[in-house]
């Protein structure tokens, strides 16, 4: 009859490379779990920026465009009229540029914050360079004397915020590509 001891190295001698073998398996299987969860992951990740590519490519566009709607000989082609004095125009550039802003609010969702600073600090000052310029003129003026004024102004400028805006708008939507 065998002793407790020889027993008891009988079943270490089965239970230890079971144990071994199992703890093997476990650590296998779960590098393998891991892997595949990161892998799951990053084709989240790159679908979801397939997903968005669209959308914060337009915002780009948008605010390309919303700079180009708010430069001043663009609102002045669209907002002068003959009868126009200089107090009604002035009125009518900001609040097309308020109008335009709001339209676009949104798509500060899509670019960067330093992005967004950039196009609210051009916004700024085109509306202070409007507000500027009509401190100097009459206010009951006609309205091409303050067009006038805004253009020989903008002549003198070498450039200006909107300039630094649309550069990094493509700056920014250059790093999507």
């Amino acid at each position: 009859m065998p002793t407790w001891l020889e027993v008891l190295l009988e079943i270490i001698k089965i239970a230890v490379p079971g144990l071994i073998v199992f703890l093997t398996a476990y650590y296998l299987l779960g590098q393998q779990l891991q892997q595949q969860r990161q892998a799951q992951q990053m084709e989240l990740v790159k679908g979801q920026k397939k997903a968005s590519f669209p959308v914060r490519l337009q915002a780009y566009e948008r605010l390309s465009l919303f700079c180009e709607r708010i430069a001043i000989p663009s609102l002045l082609l669209r907002l002068r009229t003959d009868d126009s004095t200089n107090s009604s125009l002035r009125v009518a550039m900001l609040l097309a540029i308020q109008q335009e802003f709001e339209h676009n609010i949104t798509q500060q969702l899509y670019v960067s914050e330093k992005l967004w600073e950039i196009v609210k600090m051009a916004r700024d000052e085109t509306v202070s360079v409007i507000n500027g310029i009509y401190e100097n003129v009459d206010p009951q003026g006609p309205g091409k004397e303050l067009a006038g004024t805004l253009f020989k102004y903008l002549q003198m400028q070498e450039g200006n915020a909107l300039d630094v805006a649309l550069a990094a708008i493509r700056k920014e939507a250059g790093l999507l590509l």
